[in-house]
Formats: structure tokens, C-alpha cells, sequence
């Protein structure tokens, strides 16, 4: 369901939550994307040219020049309100980090990004702005020609090899419950491979995997099979070793398919 957002900046604004150097602010989560319901939080990204003075926030630490955002929360009817206040000097900085010179150098994505900046340039994507919107736009534009996309596929696909290589090892071990645990593992981050190759990010969020699977519909991996997988529904317990080497022929299918 989409939420109205229509009243969010004046309320922010009248809690003094927005500062005078305010470059963009925007939705972020659930709510952006269309997938909230009547208890989802109002998360919002603020971006500013200085530190904000915000009374009461708490700061997080992030591997960047200025080395800490600062997050503040408030309830309002029901609903969890929360801002996080980043500088644009620290955008500039994380589009720097996955830069296709990084990418060609071999660095691992585990190396270049945190999940909170991870999380950021995701939601640059899908964020929906109550203001400065071309501030986004700009920041889009920049992002896709960034080598994040490759990043995230590529540590994806390293992620499901590994785990299927487990469940396969543990088969022959006779280890068939770690086997089954390997090979759901295993699923997850194929998924996230096969949807981050197409552009659609949030491996660091599997509880929304099945709303991006719906979303992207893919020729490669329709919802219904994935589902299937997803939830175990045809998995024998008289025979679990069938399931996991279906699974892992699915991994192995989908990893041809993705495009780094």
C-alpha cells in the first residue's frame, strides 16, 4: 500500500528537524517502495552541506571522512518516525568507494561497504523525494555509472558458490540437516544475484525478497517456482536430500544467468 507523505516535511519542519542547508530529503524503505502497511515506520533520508545540530540524536558510526550520521526518532499517531542526516561530502565518498577502477582492482564488496552505505546508495534508487528532487536525480545518474550494481551481483554469486559447495560437501558427509540449512542459504543469495543483475538491490533485507521476486518478475525465475523453493512446500522428509540437489541445480542455473 502507499502511504501519504504529503504532511511529512512540514511535520519535520515543525519539530526543527530539517536544517536551513538542507539539500534533499526522501523516503526511504517500505514506505518508498510501495510495500508498507498501517504499522510500517516512517524511515527518511536528509542530506545536508554540514553537520546538523539535531537535540537528542544519536550517531552511528560510518567508515568515511566525517565519520559518524546521526539518526533521530520520535512516535507520532501510532507510527515510529526516524531521520537520518547524512552530508553530501559522504555521498561524494561512498560513490568514490565503488568506483569500476575499485571493481577491475578486485576489491570484495565486503571490503568497500558497510551495510548502512550499502543501504544508502540502495535506497538512492527507490527513495521518494519530499524535496530536492534533483538532488536525486543527479545522484541516479551518478550511481549507474558507478560499478555498484557489479559489487553487489558479484559478492551474491560468491555467496551462493560457497554455500552451495557446503550442502553438496555435507550430502556426501551424510550431514543432510546442515545440507538442508546450506542450500536455503544457498537460494537467498542466487535470488539476490539474479535480481541485483536486473537492478533491483536489497540483499541486505531478505525479509523483502519475495515482494522483489513479485516486483521484478522475471523470465528466468517466475514467483511460483521460487515460492515453492522459498517455503519448502515440496520438500520430502522421507528424501531431503532430493530437495537440496534440486535447489542446487537451481543455483546453478540462475548463476549462468546473471550478467556482472
Amino acid at each position: 500500500m502507499m502511504l501519504d507523505l504529503s504532511g511529512c516535511e512540514a511535520e519535520l519542519r515543525r519539530r526543527g528537524l530539517v536544517p536551513t542547508d538542507c539539500m534533499t530529503l526522501f523516503s526511504v524503505g517500505s514506505v518508498a517502495r510501495g510495500w508498507a502497511n498501517q504499522s510500517s515506520d516512517f524511515d527518511f533520508y536528509l542530506v545536508s552541506r554540514s553537520v546538523p545540530r539535531i537535540e537528542g540524536a544519536r550517531t552511528v558510526p560510518v567508515p568515511l571522512g566525517h565519520e559518524t550520521i546521526s539518526t533521530f526518532d520520535f512516535p507520532l499517531d501510532g507510527r515510529r518516525w526516524e531521520v537520518a542526516y547524512w552530508l553530501d561530502s559522504q555521498v561524494d565518498q561512498m560513490l568514490s568507494k565503488v568506483t569500476w577502477s575499485e571493481f577491475d582492482a578486485g576489491v570484495s564488496s565486503l571490503k568497500v561497504m558497510v551495510d548502512t552505505e550499502e543501504l544508502f546508495l540502495e535506497r538512492i534508487r527507490t527513495g521518494l523525494p519530499l524535496l530536492g528532487e534533483d538532488w536525486l536525480d543527479r545522484r541516479r545518474v551518478e550511481l549507474a555509472d558507478t560499478a555498484y550494481q557489479a559489487f553487489l551481483t558479484t559478492r551474491s554469486l560468491a555467496e551462493a558458490d560457497g554455500n552451495v559447495e557446503d550442502a553438496l560437501g555435507m550430502l556426501v558427509a551424510g550431514d543432510i540437516e546442515s545440507a538442508v540449512m546450506a542450500a536455503r542459504k544457498a537460494l537467498g543469495h542466487a535470488v539476490d544475484a539474479l535480481l541485483e543483475s536486473h537492478g533491483n538491490y536489497g540483499s541486505r533485507t531478505p525479509k523483502w525478497r519475495a515482494r522483489r521476486v513479485k516486483e521484478a518478475a522475471l523470465r528466468e525465475l517466475p514467483f511460483e517456482r521460487y515460492w515453492a523453493l522459498e517455503t519448502m512446500a515440496d520438500y520430502d522428509a522421507r528424501d531431503p536430500a532430493d530437495w537440496v540437489r534440486r535447489v542446487v541445480t537451481l543455483c546453478k542455473d540462475l548463476s549462468v544467468e546473471v550478467e556482472i
